[in-house]
């Protein structure tokens, strides 16, 4: 499938792994695909203004990654979800939803931090984030929705198609910025 990736979407890629890694993430998310194609410059077009969706990322992700109609499902339920993150925060410190997984330090990292050496060429960081299902399945719809517009490659535009395809939070905090699928298509179709 990476055979068909352009230079741009392959760039998103790799740019989602690193925004995993500066983040000490433990995996590749929808999120941090996001970020690349914004990193990326991939929705300047449509005039998207990326410091807001970046706050509104970052908001989801203090929620503890629920989306909006998640937030309303609860209160449906009679539970407020603000006041279970405030109490949450009030005990673990604030953004204690949003903390990325600790990085786990293997034996031989631990054995040449203690002897003063440094890590070999290449492994600095010590790890590399795996791809979270979600992040697959836009991978893997990024493939179908080429396809289906019978292009050959697979391009920054695809890939931002089968981010707002997917329900979740991604998709809500694209659409509250007037990213929706015809919206993309219109905008960045070449």
């Amino acid at each position: 499938m990476f055979e068909r990736f352009t230079r741009d979407a392959r760039s998103a890629v790799t740019g989602a792994v690193t925004a995993a890694q500066e983040a000490g993430a433990a995996s590749v998310t929808e999120e941090h695909l996001l970020l690349a194609l914004m990193d990326l410059g991939a929705l300047d077009p449509l005039g998207v203004d990326r410091g807001a969706i970046a706050s509104d990322l970052a908001a989801a992700r203090r929620r503890g990654g629920m989306s909006k109609a998640d937030e309303e499902a609860l209160a449906g339920l009679g539970i407020d979800l603000t006041e279970i993150v405030a109490r949450v925060e009030e005990t673990h410190g604030e953004g204690a939803l949003a903390a990325p997984a600790r990085r786990r330090r293997g034996l031989g990292a631990s054995v040449r931090s203690a002897l003063g050496r440094a890590e070999p060429e290449g492994r600095a960081g010590g790890y590399r984030p795996h791809f979270a299902s979600g992040s697959k399945q836009v991978l893997e719809q990024s493939l179908r929705i080429a396809l289906g517009r019978h292009d050959r490659h697979i391009g920054a535009l695809h890939l931002l198609l089968a981010l707002v395809s997917r329900p979740g939070t991604v998709a809500e905090v694209l659409a509250d910025h007037g990213v929706t699928y015809g919206t993309a298509e219109r905008g960045l179709a070449a």
